[in-house]
């Protein structure tokens, strides 16, 4: 699931920062989130979300 994809990568990009890796990395990982985040919101996978608030 989207969602899954999203905190998997959210770990990812949060420990390669704790771990002070090359910016380089850090940023790839970053756009990578937001894609998947840009993803999230074009594919209505929020819409479950919303009608449950």
């Amino acid at each position: 699931m989207l969602n899954d994809e999203i905190c998997k990568k959210r770990d990812e990009l949060n420990k390669s920062i704790e771990k002070g890796e090359e910016y380089s990395k850090i940023y790839k990982l970053s756009v990578e989130l937001d894609e998947l985040i840009a993803k999230y919101y074009e594919t209505g996978a929020n819409k479950e979300t919303k009608e449950n608030i």
